[in-house]
């Protein structure tokens, strides 16, 4: 792979064309137009709505195969979805069809050798057509729901990455197959070498693809998921706390308790304070332990300011 310099947002987008033309396909799959201009990387990604950060990215790992150490948590999943999705109609709706039909043209349809080339294109691009429709009606669902902060208990990224293996094994066999047997005429050969030169770069683009889904998108589902999980711990803990806090709430007298306990009260004091027996204090301390789960003086306390009971100023640390 040939190394360019590490594109930033104030680069220039034709210049970075002018480095590597493979990109132009990228850009596509994002939703950017020609057109442009001499805008940077910025502008042209903000004016078509396209994160700019995560466009780099994945410019960046195509073309260097750099990925930064950090930059998987920054991506935008939404902009990564649109890429891929697009990329899907490219490959399906034009690449495939397009190679299939320069392959029939190139050919002598009625020799036997090449109907049976068509037929294992035609499988290839079948099972191509499978592994995308999966992504299409199962993976990329399943990250929608993860967006909207759902998990499912029966799938996640990790399914998805066990299964996702290289898909070009019929395209190389197929391309072995055309330069080592298949019989030609001068007339058509200058058709098929093009096909070949077709493709050669069709199988290049699907495992760039293939890599970026690898590399970039599967460890950002990995991410989210991670923060989605964590994020559900937290409100878990939140609720578990507030249960603790609050769990059969407190009577008005249990809260008087509580503020003569943290006023420094003893049990006799808080009795004849509140003009009741002291026995009747150490029932009233047992229910607010029972309920609250707090034992301690500093416990108490922490709980009546947090509650409102009493002001922080009041209290002598």
């Amino acid at each position: 792979m040939k190394k360019h310099k590490i594109y930033e947002a104030d680069d220039r987008m034709i210049s970075i064309i002018q480095d590597n033309y493979g990109i132009l396909q990228c850009l596509g799959s994002f939703g950017i137009n020609l057109g442009f201009g001499n805008k940077t990387v910025r502008e042209l990604c903000e004016d078509q709505g396209v994160d700019t950060f995560t466009f780099l990215a994945v410019v960046n790992f195509t073309i260097n195969g750099y990925l930064g150490p950090d930059d998987v948590g920054r991506l935008s999943i939404p902009t990564l979805m649109q890429y891929l999705r697009a990329s899907h109609e490219y490959y399906l709706g034009f690449e495939l069809p397009f190679i299939r039909k320069e392959l029939c043209e190139a050919i002598d349809e009625t020799d036997n050798m090449a109907k049976l080339i068509v037929r294992l294109y035609d499988e290839y691009a079948h099972s191509i057509l499978l592994h995308m429709k999966y992504e299409e009606k199962t993976v990329f669902p399943y990250v929608e729901s993860l967006l909207d902060g759902k998990t499912m208990d029966n799938y996640d990224i990790e399914t998805f990455s066990k299964h996702h293996g290289q898909t070009d094994q019929k395209l190389r066999e197929l391309k072995n197959i055309i330069i080592k047997y298949l019989p030609t005429d001068g007339l058509r050969n200058n058709q098929l070498s093009a096909t070949l030169y077709d493709i050669y770069n069709c199988e290049l683009w699907l495992a760039q693809h293939a890599e970026v889904e690898d590399h970039i998108f599967i460890p950002a589902i990995r991410n989210l998921e991670k923060k989605i999980h964590q994020d559900g711990i937290t409100v878990k803990l939140s609720n578990m706390i507030s249960r603790n806090m609050d769990n059969d709430a407190l009577s008005e007298r249990e809260k008087e308790v509580i503020v003569s306990l943290v006023q420094g009260m003893t049990n006799k004091e808080i009795a004849d304070h509140l003009c009741i027996s002291v026995n009747t204090v150490i029932t009233h301390r047992k229910n607010i332990a029972r309920k609250l789960q707090i034992h301690s003086p500093a416990g108490l306390t922490v709980y009546a300011i947090a509650k409102g009971l009493i002001d922080i100023s009041s209290v002598n640390v």
